[in-house]
């Protein structure tokens, strides 16, 4: 496997320390993110909601119009104290330029791939939100690095959206479902109360916790769009929650912008995109095969974003891009406990 440059491992350094699920902190220099020399512009997918002949098709036209280039922000404070002689933590301000790929649209599944780019162009895929229509299962996280499919939130003939997030070498996050409200200034979906690993901004960082219990609300409007997040910060064993010891509220704000070069984002995915979608096919076999995902990493995961990394840089070098097969083979069988350990994803 291709050895990867000290340049690109330092960008994965940065991935490791991300908030939410890989955005670059503040003080990294490799993606320190000033838009002062950008201009704002307006969403033009924003207008294609309210076009839309039906409900579904306005949930498909919010969903599509989050795809496009971006100036984005992430702050995350705590809030409500609610265990006895906690202190909270700092305030944490992020920023990056990131542009949001229309990956797959058909009628019942949108997927959205976010992409990174710095300043001096260097390029990292970011995370991944699939949007599924009725589901009638989605993942949860319920326990460390572990994650089994269960059945959905409510019935699947209610207009509903899961919406499951997925990590940078397309490993499983969360999950959510809800539907989607439109009104004349924007469109808002709400998730249900769910689980989800906590974000490498908190493990790098602190140990007194290892789950966050999280509802999503992205809202689509003229402007860009925004993810508010209501997190609670839970020490949990196995279901059972020990305590709960502070509220946060996250704003992450996707701003349009005109005049930055995200072309090194689109050449890197124009030459790498089947590969990546060999990795999802991959994970999904394990899913639907097994009904869990159980990881042999430590939470960090590095070991699975190097590899993956690194067989997409090959992919980049020599335009040979492994099967299916070859992938869980060479790489996610190290690091996924399976069924059956003979076994690995098909061609």
């Amino acid at each position: 496997m291709t050895k990867l440059s000290s340049k690109y491992s330092a960008l994965l350094i940065v991935v490791a320390l991300a908030a939410c699920v890989g955005t670059p902190l503040e003080q990294s220099t490799a993606n320190k993110a000033d838009a002062e020399q950008y201009d704002y512009v307006t969403n033009e997918l924003f207008t294609e909601i309210a076009k839309a002949a039906t409900a579904v098709d306005r949930d498909r036209a919010a969903i599509r119009a989050m795809q496009g280039e971006y100036h984005v922000t992430f702050d995350f404070r705590e809030t409500v104290v609610l265990a006895a002689n906690y202190e909270r933590y700092p305030t944490k301000h992020a920023s990056a330029f990131e542009t949001v790929l229309l990956v797959e649209d058909s009628p019942e599944k949108i997927v959205l791939q976010h992409m990174l780019v710095s300043s001096a162009g260097d390029v990292i895929k970011h995370w991944r939100q699939d949007w599924n229509f009725n589901a009638a299962q989605r993942f949860v996280f319920t326990a460390d690095q572990h994650w089994e499919v269960q059945p959905s939130s409510s019935s699947t003939d209610d207009g509903r959206w899961t919406q499951c997030v997925y990590e940078v070498s397309d490993a499983p996050r969360y999950c959510g479902d809800g539907s989607w409200e439109h009104l004349s200034f924007g469109s808002t979906w709400a998730s249900d109360l769910s689980w989800r690993p906590l974000p490498r901004r908190e493990y790098t960082v602190r140990n007194d916790y290892n789950v966050l219990q999280a509802i999503n609300r992205h809202t689509v409007t003229a402007s860009g769009w925004a993810h508010e997040q209501d997190n609670s910060k839970v020490l949990r064993n196995n279901s059972k929650i020990d305590s709960t010891l502070v509220r946060e509220f996250g704003f992450n704000d996707y701003r349009r912008i005109s005049g930055f070069d995200f072309s090194p984002a689109y050449r890197y995915w124009r030459l790498t995109s089947l590969y990546w979608e060999n990795v999802r096919m991959a994970w999904d076999h394990y899913f639907e095969r097994d009904g869990f995902i159980s990881l042999a990493t430590d939470i960090h995961g590095m070991p699975l974003i190097e590899a993956t990394f690194g067989q997409a840089a090959e992919v980049q070098e020599d335009g040979s891009i492994p099967s299916t097969h070859e992938i869980s083979k060479v790489i996610l069988s190290q690091w996924v406990n399976l069924r059956n350990p003979d076994s690995v994803a098909s061609p």
